[in-house]
């Protein structure tokens, strides 16, 4: 038996068609499956963006500073006010 591809499943598609798997050969009593080097390279990248997708956030600390630095009244002061507008301004070119 082969598995041709991945199926409705894939996670990552891709416009390549399915390489052909290897041919399995029967050993005796022990079962053996081989995968295409395409679902080996799918497989690679599957595990490669759940390992991004689970990583921390390194700049949540950044967003708590900021979050506790907006809340505290004396932050917010003509000087904050005015070097924010003057970035709002340059980013449209004013």
């Amino acid at each position: 038996m082969t598995v041709d591809r991945i199926g409705s499943i894939d996670p990552i598609q891709n416009s390549k068609k399915a390489g052909k798997p290897e041919s399995v050969h029967k050993k005796g009593d022990i079962d053996s499956v081989n995968l295409s080097n395409e679902a080996v390279e799918k497989g690679d990248l599957y595990q490669a963006i759940e390992l991004v997708s689970s990583a921390a956030d390194v700049r949540a600390e950044k967003i708590a500073e900021l979050k506790q630095k907006i809340n505290d009244p004396a932050y917010i002061n003509d000087t904050v006010i005015n070097k924010t507008a003057e970035k709002i301004m340059d980013l449209f070119g004013l």
